[in-house]
């Protein structure tokens, strides 16, 4: 069977090439299906789902748009229309990868539809900012950017490459097959820090042991938010939360926060969660020079080039262990939270460059004073990275979802 690669941009302004990226698409022997969502004028060619059913999917009118003046209310209703309209045709078969190209303006409209999609789908984006940072428009989805070098804008020695490559990567995507799945495990989360490597591999591979697929997530901001944007989708049947260290970064204006929402999303989906304060006694920042003044005289530790880590203090961690406190308060499903009284990474053991048994304390005596009655509390006379934590957390989750053995 055909498979179909769904084509989204403005028709009016680029329409020219879009009608090319069309053409080098349906030489690779794909079907492409063009959803036109210019405002401003008629498109260069008739797409197959023209810009007037996507204003009304969005909840307007295209004459009211057209003449309104208001780019952003015409922009957020014609990505609204999009999303539901691409929601639509991959509900139906016919849509196996979808690509756009565009400025701000339809990279904004465009990955909108795309952050719809399930992870897995083939998403391709072209545009002129694809360079810098587009965490906004990628979310917690795995859609894949290409700087567009120059401009969307007509035809030249370097946009018709890139151009291109476009249709050679979303062709390349939805051509190759994913292997054959094999038997369906449940899934658990769990979040990983270098720091906490060693921690995490062991508790994966009891878990696999069990019969469970562990999905591992880095705990860089993206990471824990993308891994909670899954267990809201129900992607999870537990989580093992052993690197909450985004919390620091949030509390101490680190490049690295998941938002002061990190660690609720298991809690809120009501499903059974361990929680560790993991690497909490850092804070990210970029090369040295990056580390804001008020910190240079703290305790600071260049972990490589790009990336400098912070010792978190006694105020800061007993901030932290109130955040961890108020997410496992939120949970509807078994929770338990575990501390390694030897040291939460790999650099805070004893004699480490950050161990500071203090500030330690102040953070599980944080999370111990602001928990409520009934949700376990486990210390332990050992450091993250030992086997015996790893294996205790283990355990823990094993029993809350019913398969300890």
């Amino acid at each position: 069977m055909t498979k179909t690669v769904v084509i989204v941009g403005a028709l009016d302004t680029k329409g020219q090439e879009f009608a090319y990226l069309k053409a080098l698409i349906e030489q690779r022997g794909l079907r492409p299906l063009v959803v036109d969502f210019g405002v401003l004028g008629a498109p260069a060619f008739t797409p197959d789902i023209p810009r007037e059913e996507v204003v009304r999917a969005g909840g307007g009118e295209l004459a009211t748009l057209a003449s309104g003046g208001h780019k952003d209310a015409a922009m957020q209703i014609m990505a609204r229309g999009l999303a539901v309209i691409v929601e639509r045709l991959y509900a139906e078969g016919r849509l196996d990868g979808i690509v756009g190209m565009g400025g701000t303006g339809g990279t904004s409209i465009a990955t909108t539809a795309m952050r719809a999609l399930p992870v897995g789908v083939p998403k391709l984006m072209v545009s002129t900012v694809g360079g810098g940072d587009v965490s906004p428009y990628t979310g917690t989805k795995d859609i894949t950017f290409m700087p567009s070098i120059v401009d969307v804008a007509g035809f030249n020695s370097i946009s018709r490459r890139i151009y291109t490559n476009a249709a050679g990567a979303i062709s390349g995507m939805v051509e190759m097959e994913a292997p054959a799945a094999q038997e369906s495990k449940p899934l658990i989360a769990a979040s990983m820090f270098g720091n906490t490597t060693t921690c995490v591999d062991h508790a994966r591979a009891l878990l696999e042991a069990h019969g469970y697929e562990v999905l591992v997530f880095h705990a860089t901001g993206i990471g824990g938010r993308t891994m909670e944007g899954l267990i809201t989708d129900g992607y999870f049947a537990g989580s093992l939360d052993i690197t909450t260290t985004e919390l620091a970064d949030e509390v101490c204006g680190g490049i690295l926060s998941a938002g002061p929402d990190r660690c609720l999303a298991a809690s809120r989906a009501g499903i059974p969660a361990v929680l560790v304060p993991g690497c909490v006694d850092m804070a990210n920042f970029g090369n040295l020079e990056t580390v804001p003044e008020k910190y240079r005289g703290r305790t600071l530790y260049q972990w490589n080039p790009n990336v400098t880590l912070m010792r978190t203090n006694v105020e800061e961690n007993r901030r932290i262990g109130e955040m961890l406190a108020r997410a496992a308060n939120a949970a509807t499903a078994p929770v338990a939270i575990v501390l390694p009284l030897k040291g939460v990474s790999m650099l805070d053991s004893p004699g480490g460059q950050f161990w500071d048994p203090e500030a330690d304390a102040a953070c599980f005596n944080a999370i111990k004073a602001n928990l409520r009655p009934g949700i376990p509390v486990i210390e332990m006379d050992a450091n993250i990275n030992d086997p015996e934590f790893a294996e205790k957390c283990v355990a823990l989750l094993l029993e809350m979802l019913g398969a300890g053995r």
